[in-house]
């Protein structure tokens, strides 16, 4: 039986896709429409050329099998028509007797050799159209299987198409996206020209209130020179008025005579050290911290024991009893504790600690109440001052700072030029300050003036200082250098 072969000219389809893709491409617009003509163009090109040379075959073969078959159709009626002409003849053979017998057997032979022959070539037509038909199968699987090849390409074509919309979609809403923020930018750039325009004033400003500041403080110094000198003035003028008047009454006095009592010649002396006793044994003796003890601080009513160590904790000790008790453990240094007071109340706790702050702690509750932070050095020492609200600390970094609890903020800086190791307030006013410091100096600070009021020099650098609260005429500073000297400084009260 014959198969139906079906035979799809290549050429025609890839002319249909080319006039799609032209139409297409006149529709779209930009680069990547162009570029995407092209490609379509190379793909069918390469398409095409793959299976030309199949396509070709495959006709040439379906022309042949063609022929052949009207060849065949061809032999067929002669032979039917040579069959019929035998049967004739054999016919008229059998009728006219024996005179043409020879005559037409030769013709009978004759003509089935031909008629063999003509079947031979029968048979050889059949079996050229089964071995035409075999490749014509073929040629249809292969086609077949071309045509599932260019169904997927078009899938992924489809598929690229989609992505490409979906890409095209992003790229609009990046560039909307991108065109509101290059409008923010453009916006923000104003303002911060503006600003810019402002801050320039402001700080043209801020030099001339400088200037006039440095200028009403130069004429305020002036003014105050003025009339310290002319203080000065006066108390010389009454000065030497009293001592007149002093050098009057002694000389009356010495023109009078007067008994006088040698038991009570030193009634008014100060108190004399005569003899100093060393300790013979320790009152109490625990371990305190983990590591070094840098600072120990007695309350003001002596029951209670503070200590600070390397190990970032303040602790609390109750020793009233004669007994080592632990009454509260103060947190929040990041680093060593290395100076500790207690306000007159006892009811505030203030540590300095190498983390260049200060902090401030409740007795009662154990609470952090203030954070002290300002200082760019190690805190070395720390006091509260007349009012529990105020605070001052010495640092390594060369200066002292005065802080006011209430505003949590610093209130003055003093620049004392050299590390200070202790410091302590001179009086109940907390007027002046006294600091030691690693130059080996004891610097006096007028808290209501900008400059150092006295300086004693010693022979080594200052390591710690403590003040006498004897409510005698006169007040003792006792200071530790470093070279194991332990001098008594005289300090007199106005």
């Amino acid at each position: 039986e014959e198969g139906v072969v079906v035979v799809v000219d290549n050429g025609k389809l890839s002319d249909q896709k080319h006039t799609a893709v032209m139409a297409w491409n006149k529709a779209s617009e930009g680069d990547w429409r162009q570029s995407i003509y092209c490609k379509l163009r190379e793909r069918n090109k390469k398409e095409y050329e793959n299976i030309n040379d199949l396509i070709q075959l495959h006709n040439r073969l379906f022309e042949q099998s063609e022929s052949l078959r009207t060849e065949n159709l061809h032999l067929t009626l002669q032979n039917e028509r040579l069959r019929q002409e035998n049967t004739q003849l054999q016919s008229q053979g059998g009728g006219g007797g024996g005179e043409g017998g020879g005559s037409s057997s030769v013709v009978v032979q004759a003509l089935e050799q031909k008629v063999y022959k003509l079947q031979e070539e029968l048979t050889n037509l059949h079996r050229r159209k089964g071995e035409n038909a075999q490749q014509l199968v073929e040629l249809n699987q292969c086609l077949q299987e071309r045509d599932k090849l260019m169904a997927s390409k078009d899938n992924k074509l489809a598929e690229y198409e989609s992505d490409l919309l979906i890409l095209r979609e992003d790229l609009a809403a990046k560039e909307a996206v991108l065109a509101d923020v290059q409008a923010v930018n453009q916006v923000l750039r104003d303002e911060y020209q503006t600003l810019n325009l402002a801050f320039t004033a402001l700080e043209d400003k801020y030099r001339k209130a400088q200037g006039e500041n440095r200028e009403l403080i130069d004429r305020w110094m002036a003014q105050k020179a003025k009339d310290a000198e002319k203080l000065n003035m006066e108390n010389d003028t009454a000065l030497k008025k009293r001592q007149l008047v002093l050098e009057e009454q002694l000389k009356e006095a010495a023109r009078e005579p007067k008994q006088v009592n040698t038991d009570d010649k030193f009634a008014c002396s100060p108190p004399i050290c005569l003899t100093a006793i060393l300790p013979a044994k320790a009152y109490l003796k625990f371990d305190a911290h983990d590591g070094e003890v840098n600072s120990v601080c007695f309350s003001p009513q002596g029951r209670i024991l503070a200590t600070g160590g390397a190990d970032r904790k303040l602790k609390l000790w109750d020793i009233s009893r004669a007994t080592v008790e632990a009454k509260g453990l103060l947190t929040g240094s990041n680093a060593g504790v290395t100076a500790i007071d207690f306000d007159a109340e006892e009811s505030l706790i203030l540590g300095a600690s190498n983390d260049f702050a200060s902090r401030v702690w409740t007795v009662v509750d154990h609470r952090l109440r203030h954070t002290l932070t300002g200082h760019s050095g190690k805190v070395m020492a720390a006091r509260f001052l007349s009012e529990s609200a105020k605070v001052v600390t010495g640092s390594h970094d060369r200066t002292l700072k005065i802080w006011d609890l209430r505003s949590r903020a610093c209130i003055r800086t003093i620049f004392a030029g050299s590390s200070c190791n202790d410091l302590v307030p001179s009086d109940s006013a907390a007027t002046t300050i006294i600091s030691g410091h690693f130059d080996k100096k004891i610097r006096f600070w007028d808290t209501r003036t900008e400059q150092s009021a006295n300086e004693v020099p010693l022979q080594g650098k200052i390591t710690s200082l403590s003040l006498s609260r004897e409510p005698v005429l006169w007040h003792a500073l006792g200071t530790q250098v470093e070279n194991h000297l332990c001098p008594a400084i005289e300090l007199k009260r106005s």
